[in-house]
């Protein structure tokens, strides 16, 4: 189709009947809306699991990571109280 090569000269250099490249044409066109919208899925797909099961594992580690600066932080401060640092 889009070198403009007759149907018959593709067919007899592939070794297949007209009549099939034809049923596959027509084939390929009747699912053709079906493909350019994507799946009609009702809820996140399976990768989006994931992802999202790993955005929640990542943002429970920041946290824990968080806390634990913190708490040195303090312990830190407390301790240039204790030494008499400024």
């Amino acid at each position: 189709m889009i070198e403009k090569v007759p149907v018959s000269e593709l067919c007899n250099e592939l070794s297949i009947q007209p009549s099939l490249f034809y049923a596959w044409q027509r084939q390929a066109f009747d699912n053709l809306p079906a493909a350019l919208n994507g799946p009609a899925s009702s809820g996140p797909s399976r990768r989006e699991k994931e992802l999202a099961s790993e955005v929640e594992r990542l943002q429970e580690r920041l946290s824990k990571k968080d806390s634990v600066i913190a708490e040195i932080s303090a312990e830190y401060v407390n301790l240039k109280k204790e030494l008499g640092e400024p």
